[in-house]
């Protein structure tokens, strides 16, 4: 052990608890559920539609510099959440070589007094979290933090008590800052060790009554499975997956919905009481179709916006996107990856889809009447499966409908408000509107998009009352 580290252990003694004060920051409004239950709003009643980024290594991976290189590129590419762990694994180490807590015990964090970056035995793990935090908020960014991932857990490493310890002190050091939100869990079933995650749900909830909390679930699962009625559980999350039609196959599975994420939507949607739910790991964008065997096809741009455009249409509150290289932080002095990555993250911040899903944003934030909004498929006259499956949601006064491979549209009028309607064709890919033209508001119309029908050739159609 280093002379550094010996030092730093001898430092913790009473001061493992201690929380760093924390700096001056943009004022961020804290984070609500919507009357309806359906949405997230501001505190002053403004609509949130959370678009987030799989940042999972973000504390570990990276330093100050590449922090702010990264949370400023997501800040101009329109995302407002990023979400990442707190403990990857037991210990977490981050970049500066600093370890998280002592002897592998994660209800002892170790912290050292002071936050000095420039003094080495002052600046901690945990500093370094705050750190990012700042950055984070003065970006306007929300960061979703999940306390530990599931798989250290599953391995017995963490207790209740211990558990129960570390949720206070994540609680105490964060509950005043203005940008948290806590995601439970961490890829991992809330069948597998419930009792750690309930300890945690209910330790955070007990002392931070103002931020919002869910559970990122295990893949093809969601929090609903088994969190859904708990105090705790402020909203749903789902992990749709990484995999296609033919790989899910596992009768293991409790939902056979292949890539349609938007069946998970749909039986949130219907669940009593009512909260809000959300995509918050499709397939990433660069990784290979079935997550494990880099010889597969990677998933593309076109897909996650298909999977963003299916589920905010079938009812999600926002929508989250990935990236491979992104994700794990894959930088150069890795000399391994995950899941054949095989870009850095500096690179491949720049994938197409990443520029691409502010539009999705931009589009559901254009119109009036934001928490009205409802998901309604009998707006489509003849709708069919998988890739040829059209999506709409719609208020009294606007309806929108995707359209992921430009095939003919039939749509039955008489939906929204109005005599007539302007019709108007949006691109996924770059944000533009083209009006088709005014239509009656009656019977069946058919909409054919540019392009051709083809995998890829996505469209919505924008229907406003007149």
């Amino acid at each position: 052990m280093s002379i550094r580290k010996k030092l730093i252990l001898f430092a913790i003694a009473g001061a493992l608890f201690s929380c760093a004060s924390n700096k001056e920051t943009k004022h961020l409004s804290l984070l609500k559920i919507s009357e309806n239950g359906r949405y997230m709003m501001t505190e002053d009643g403004e609509p949130f539609f959370w678009l987030g980024d799989t940042g999972w290594l973000l504390f570990n991976k990276l330093n100050r510099s590449e922090a702010d290189q990264y949370l400023e590129d997501r800040k101009q590419k329109g995302f407002n959440v990023i979400q990442a762990m707190v403990l990857h694994t037991v210990p977490s180490v981050n970049s500066y070589g600093d370890s998280s807590v002592v002897n592998k015990d994660i209800s002892r964090p170790l912290v050292t007094e002071g936050n000095n970056p420039d003094n080495a035995l002052e600046y901690d793990y945990w500093d370094h979290i705050d750190y990012i935090l700042d950055k984070a908020a003065e970006k306007g960014l929300y960061v979703a933090l999940v306390p530990i991932w599931g798989s250290p857990v599953k391995e017995g490493k963490v207790s209740v008590e211990q558990a129960g310890k570390y949720a206070t002190f994540l609680a105490e050091r964060w509950k005043d800052r203005p940008n948290i939100i806590w995601l439970n869990g961490g890829d991992i079933k809330g069948s597998d060790k419930m009792e750690v995650w309930e300890k945690i749900g209910q330790t955070i909830k007990s002392i931070d009554h103002t931020h919002l909390m869910t559970f990122h679930p295990r893949g093809r699962t969601a929090s609903s499975d088994w969190f859904h009625d708990r105090p705790w559980l402020d909203f749903n999350m789902v992990q749709s997956g990484h995999r296609t039609y033919a790989q899910d196959t596992s009768a293991n599975e409790q939902k056979h919905y292949g890539e349609d994420n938007w069946k998970f939507m749909a039986a949130d949607w219907d669940i009593k009481p009512i909260k809000p739910t959300i995509d918050g790991e499709p397939s990433y964008e660069g990784i290979p179709q079935g997550l494990h065997d880099i010889t597969q096809p990677r998933w593309k741009d076109a897909d996650v916006r298909r999977y963003g455009y299916w589920s905010v249409f079938a009812g999600a509150f926002g929508y989250t996107y990935g990236q491979n290289s992104v994700m794990q932080m894959h930088g150069k002095q890795d000399s391994t990856s995950a899941y054949g990555s095989d870009e850095v993250w500096s690179s491949a911040i720049n994938a197409p889809g990443a520029a691409q899903m502010k539009y999705l944003k931009e589009l559901m934030l254009s119109k009036d009447n934001y928490f009205d909004r409802v998901p309604d498929q009998s707006l489509i006259a003849d709708n069919g499966e998988k890739y040829n499956r059209l999506l709409a949601t719609r208020t009294s006064d606007y309806a929108f409908i995707y359209n992921y491979n430009g095939r003919e549209m039939k749509i039955n009028m008489g939906k929204i408000n109005g005599d007539k309607v302007k019709a108007s064709w949006f691109d996924p890919r770059n944000g533009s509107t083209k009006v088709i033209g005014e239509l009656e508001n009656k019977g069946v119309q058919t909409f054919v998009p540019a392009g051709g029908q083809k995998d890829g050739n996505d469209w919505v159609l924008i229907l406003d009352s007149i």
